[in-house]
């Protein structure tokens, strides 16, 4: 488990879905301290966006400079797991996978390698990660389902039934997948995509402060 300096910031980033470019200009403008600060990145790094194998470089990148990044699952992550093992191609495509595939230098039903970092990042994905009194999810929790009970499906895809209605968890959930225009700010929990790749903004919450960080 990556676990935060005490005294350090947490920054969370919501779904960059292959708009390389945000990423590396929200990067520039997030004040992080390298060797203190935590990343945690709340999934959905490929599909729709132009450049899904850029996102990922990034990330790489500043994971070997920093030694804090915690890497969530997203279900766009778990499509195109789906797809390398050969089931789901035609949901994997409907949910804008072919990006994906043109980042790759890929054609779809043709098998292809990924990169051995690259596909090491997708295999080492976490579902969900806990920072102090924070949980990180990349969809949402089952209200009333214990941790270790929570569906995959869920944790990846779940929406309405989590975002409306109050959970017991933990103080504050910060969750992805949902997109709006603004963040969704509860008492027990934030969501932080705001449709970077529909034309909005890029969101980075800086915990403890609750401060937004948008490009």
């Amino acid at each position: 488990m990556v676990e935060s300096v005490d005294d350090a910031s947490v920054f969370a980033i919501g779904d960059v879905h292959g708009c390389a470019d945000l990423l590396v200009k929200l990067l520039r403008k997030i004040p992080a301290d390298l060797e203190r600060d935590t990343f945690v990145f709340i999934g959905d790094y490929v599909d729709r966006g132009p450049d899904p194998k850029g996102v990922v470089d990034v990330i790489l990148d500043l994971a070997g400079r920093c030694p804090r990044v915690v890497c969530l699952k997203g279900n766009h992550e778990g499509l195109f797991l789906d797809y390398l093992a050969g089931s789901k191609e035609s949901l994997f495509l409907y949910n804008g996978g072919t990006p994906t595939l043109d980042s790759y230098g890929a054609v779809f039903g043709e098998p292809f390698d990924l990169p051995p970092d690259h596909r090491a990042f997708y295999d080492h994905l976490v579902l969900h990660h806990r920072i102090g009194d924070v949980m990180f999810v990349h969809a949402g929790f089952r209200p009333g389902v214990a941790l270790a009970d929570q569906s995959e499906h869920d944790l990846l895809w779940i929406r309405e039934d989590f975002i409306h209605i109050p959970q017991e968890m933990a103080p504050l959930v910060v969750f992805g997948h949902t997109p709006s225009r603004r963040p969704i700010v509860y008492r027990d929990k934030i969501g932080i995509d705001t449709g970077a790749v529909y034309g909005n903004k890029l969101t980075c919450l800086k915990l403890p402060e609750r401060e937004f960080i948008k490009v």
